[in-house]
């Protein structure tokens, strides 16, 4: 029972990775109807940030308490992530939104290429490690519950909790569901649309960014393939959870953890990542639009 509810901790922390980052790809496909498969290599690039922050703090400001430490890594992070995405959107979706579909799928994807390759080059191919951030581990009954684990479950609550208030309950929200629904009308009654999209790139680059740090927190290494691996399994927690929707993606991500987790424990590792795959593959069989999504109506 112990190695069982071990499991179950595992799962929730590597699923609240996944859906930090799932968060983002279904706020921009919600929006504007587009995977920004560059999203993962925003996490990664997140992490670099929160690395970069790390050692000139380290350098600069001897013995700062670890919880400010964290703190500017991820301001960083956000800054940093948040000016790329929103560069990427003005220069390479922006002009293309209304061309074929095709189109910025095809951008977005050269993008992902190109941020991976500038870190690679910039950063080199090595793995950067930096020393345990977060130790403290805590035990209870022969059951351990890091610190690292606690804070990461917490931050995807709270983030999940303030950005479906934001979505669905500020002006910005009401402007994201009209640009959402119809981004004619939209611009017709006064939103101004390129805005909220430019918007909700810099918010889905925020949570990757977020996703980052914690992500270099907790396995205390980055490298510059990063955001392939976790970027695609956030795909496809935002597409098994509901594309569109936010609990849903969450809810993905947590999904997607409990597979690998119990998987890796009780079968084949080498079938892991086609337990993953077959699962989405079920669900999107019997309900296409995933656990939480809606059924999208076509406009005539």
């Amino acid at each position: 029972m112990d190695y069982f509810v071990q499991l179950l901790l595992n799962a929730i922390t590597l699923g609240s990775v996944y859906g930090l980052i799932a968060i983002g790809y279904t706020m921009v496909y919600g929006i504007i109807g587009m995977i920004n498969f560059a999203h993962g290599d925003i996490f990664m690039l997140g992490g670099f940030a929160a690395l970069i922050a790390y050692l000139v703090l380290m350098t600069l400001f001897v013995g700062l308490p670890i919880v400010v430490v964290l703190l500017v890594m991820m301001i960083v992070a956000i800054l940093m992530t948040s000016l790329w995405n929103w560069t990427i959107e003005k220069v390479a979706y922006r002009p293309l939104r209304g061309s074929f579909r095709l189109a910025p799928l095809i951008t977005a994807i050269g993008m992902s290429i190109t941020i991976s390759n500038f870190i690679q080059i910039a950063q080199g191919p090595r793995n950067k490690p930096i020393p345990q951030l977060v130790g403290d581990v805590y035990t209870f009954d022969g059951i351990s519950v890091s610190l690292k684990q606690v804070i990461l479950t917490v931050v995807t609550v709270v983030l999940l909790a303030i950005f479906w208030y934001i979505v669905n309950k500020t002006s910005l929200g009401r402007a994201q569901r009209a640009t959402e629904q119809d981004r004619k009308m939209a611009a017709l009654l006064g939103i101004n649309v390129d805005r909220t999209i430019s918007i909700t790139f810099i918010m889905g680059a925020a949570l990757a960014a977020v996703a980052g740090t914690l992500y270099l927190m907790y396995y205390g290494v980055a490298h510059f393939t990063d955001g392939f691996t976790p970027g695609i399994k956030a795909f496809t927690a935002a597409v098994l959870g509901g594309i569109g929707s936010l609990p849903g993606a969450v809810l993905g991500g947590l999904m997607i953890g409990f597979i690998e987790s119990f998987w890796s424990a009780y079968f084949p590792l080498a079938y892991r990542e086609v337990a993953v795959y077959s699962i989405l593959a079920y669900v999107l069989i019997f309900k296409p639009t995933g656990i939480l999504g809606r059924p999208e109506v076509e406009k005539v």
